[in-house]
């Protein structure tokens, strides 16, 4: 019995309910675009390093969800260690650190944080002071962490699900803006993106259930660009969403192409790198690929496929870029990160 065949008789008992696949549109619809591909879409012009990260003797991920890149190009790791059982509520926080800071470079492990904070983490992004943001949607908040680990604010009330300034309910993202207001993708229990001030007071909110121009279903990731527009995987929508920074809706991306997005980041390179973590069908083998658009949503490269061998993803939910171009992947049933560096 394959790798994969032993992890999809595992999940299939964990699952407590089954999962629904939705259909791509493929059509534009009315104001809005389409994702299209560009001259290299689905070249090979990114390969998996080999290697990459070098773990201590006898450790093994959880579900990574979330990956972020600081400015001293180090990649931290957000995973769920003990927790990893899908569907699962849990009593206690998770038992050992979760936070995990890798030199991008060598692979080797800097720090590590977190033991006895989260119960089921989800997103992780790093500020430019080299804050680190994560959510937790068991926890339904949003944490501000130092470098170290140091907690510096948390946004949301603790346990206690809601949909108003002071609460969210399974907050999946943050994306925060240079002078350190940031967005948060409200996510699996909302259907909204909510924008707060630096020191976390609420200032604004839009979006709610639908497939409609500005509504979302499952708003899964979310990032900013240098010019201050937001982009929102709205996932069970297979789409991305562009917004001012006010709400306001500027156009839509969907297509066979782009897929199924689960995750998105613009890199400092001004590309936006997408996750197509597939249909929710993780026995069946189905597309994963990971995507580079230009911010006129034209798909400019295309790598990975489907599976657990190195170079592919199996459930890719979070994608980190570093300033030297090479992209890192979080895999939820994979348990691991990798990473893909352009060359021939």
């Amino acid at each position: 019995m394959s790798r994969i065949q032993r992890r999809t008789l595992a999940l299939i008992a964990a699952l407590a309910a089954p999962l629904v696949m939705l259909s791509v549109d493929q059509a534009r619809e009315g104001s809005t675009g389409q994702a299209s591909a560009g001259h290299s879409a689905g070249s090979k012009s990114y390969h998996v390093v080999h290697g990459w990260p070098v773990l201590p003797e006898g450790f093994m991920f959880g579900h990574v969800t979330g990956v972020g890149m600081d400015s001293h190009n180090h990649l931290f790791v957000f995973h769920r260690a003990d927790h990893s059982i899908l569907g699962t509520t849990f009593d206690q926080p998770t038992s050992s650190p979760v936070v995990m800071c890798f030199d991008a470079k060598t692979g080797l492990l800097l720090n590590s944080w977190g033991a006895g904070t989260f119960l089921i983490p989800h997103g992780l992004r790093v500020d430019q002071q080299d804050n680190v943001w994560v959510t937790d949607i068991q926890l339904h908040q949003v944490l501000k962490f130092s470098h170290e680990g140091k907690l510096l604010m948390a946004v949301g009330e603790k346990g206690v699900p809601g949909l108003d300034g002071a609460h969210f309910s399974k907050p999946t993202d943050i994306a925060v803006a240079p002078e350190g207001s940031f967005y948060v993708s409200d996510g699996y229990g909302n259907s909204r993106v909510a924008k707060f001030a630096p020191d976390g007071k609420f200032i604004l909110d839009w979006g709610r259930k639908g497939a409609g121009p500005g509504e979302f279903d499952t708003p899964h990731s979310i990032t900013m660009d240098r010019d201050g527009r937001i982009y929102v995987a709205d996932r069970s929508n297979s789409r991305i969403q562009v917004f001012k920074n006010d709400g306001t809706f500027l156009e839509q991306w969907k297509s066979t192409e782009l897929g199924r997005p689960w995750a998105v980041t613009v890199g400092s390179d001004g590309y936006l790198y997408v996750v197509d973590g597939s249909d929710l069908k993780p026995w069946q083998p189905d597309r994963s690929h990971i995507l580079k658009l230009n911010l006129n949503g034209n798909i400019i490269d295309k790598w990975a496929s489907y599976g657990d061998y190195d170079g592919q993803i199996y459930w890719g939910h979070d994608i980190a870029v570093g300033r030297d171009g090479a992209v890192y992947v979080g895999d939820i049933l994979g348990r691991r990160v990798q990473k893909f560096v352009p060359g021939k």
